[in-house]
């Protein structure tokens, strides 16, 4: 596969805050690549740097195998969509696609060939005639998408495009995603959901700026480092699991208790002896696998310290 997009000692600060630091990414040809982490944690700086819109203080970016200093030439192949929605209320769906596209000196015939094609992927199709403010969440980020889509471009880059939609309509907005990858697009997507980021072909966890890890989804949980039990019971209490030798932390997860501890002999009688001892009576205890939940708050939790 060849590269898309190729980032080296990338840094940018504003004032004294550094918003993006060191950062070294590669992603390639028709991949799927989610950025994940906290708020603040520099993504949307990152991204907005990639599609030309803010200068980095320092480090290398190349698109397409060419230098970010051709970002003009590059732009009719790169599609982005802002975290926020950020098109026109008062115009149509089929207006917005139309202004979008005039900004990109498409014809209108053009535009218009173009769009039907796009919106009968989104289901959209029906709402040409719709105004924007009009449209729910989900379909506001389907026009998004679509007026991102109008100059066909090799390269979609998504800032969180998810963010505050819907669960049915995420899977919709994903089912969309893959059907485009499978056509050849390359994806960079930014995401806070930890489910989204299992759909990604490979993933870069971003905190403080910083790249602190990266790779498949499986090969993720592959390397998280300790032993995970899944408690049921009556605790209610997450800070007595602190107590317990060996445990590095505990935390609920839905109706369950997840308890992550360095593994040693016997540890899972340990944990149910103590909290017995303690009058906490478990209904379960088993070793789980790691989500990808787990694996991030590990990693977070290792930024802070």
């Amino acid at each position: 596969m060849s590269g898309m997009i190729r980032i080296k000692g990338l840094t940018k600060s504003f004032g004294s805050i550094t918003a993006v630091c060191n950062v070294d990414l590669h992603v390639q040809k028709q991949e799927i690549f989610g950025l994940v982490g906290p708020d603040g944690a520099g993504k949307t700086t990152l991204m907005r740097i990639i599609c030309g819109l803010i200068t980095p203080d320092r480090g290398q970016i190349t698109l397409f195998g060419q230098s970010l200093a051709h970002i003009e030439k590059l732009k009719g192949n790169l599609g982005y969509m802002p975290q926020r929605f950020s098109l026109y209320g008062d115009l149509t769906v089929m207006e917005n696609i139309l202004f979008f596209g005039g900004m990109y000196n498409l014809d209108r015939k053009v535009i218009t060939q173009r769009a039907d094609e796009i919106l009968e992927l989104t289901n959209l199709i029906q709402f040409k005639d719709r105004f924007a403010d009009k449209l729910s969440g989900g379909m506001k980020q389907k026009l998004a998408l679509t007026c991102a889509l109008v100059t066909r471009p090799d390269l979609l880059i998504l800032d969180e495009p998810t963010y505050g939609v819907d669960p049915e309509s995420r899977k919709e907005f994903w089912k969309i995603l893959y059907r485009l990858n499978k056509e050849g697009k390359t994806i960079l997507v930014s995401t806070s959901y930890m489910d989204e980021a299992e759909l990604c072909t490979k993933i870069a966890f971003m905190d403080q700026g910083r790249i602190v890890a990266q790779d498949s989804p499986a090969g993720m949980k592959e390397k998280f480092p300790y032993q995970l039990l899944e408690l049921r019971g009556d605790l209610s209490d997450p800070f007595i699991v602190k107590d317990i030798p060996g445990v590095l932390d505990g935390y609920f997860y839905g109706d369950k208790f997840h308890l992550v501890i360095d593994c040693f002999p016997g540890c899972r009688e340990q944990v149910r002896g103590f909290l017995e001892d303690r009058g906490i009576g478990l209904d379960k205890i088993k070793e789980i696998p790691p989500s990808m939940e787990d694996v991030f708050v590990s990693l977070a939790q290792k930024e802070v310290v």
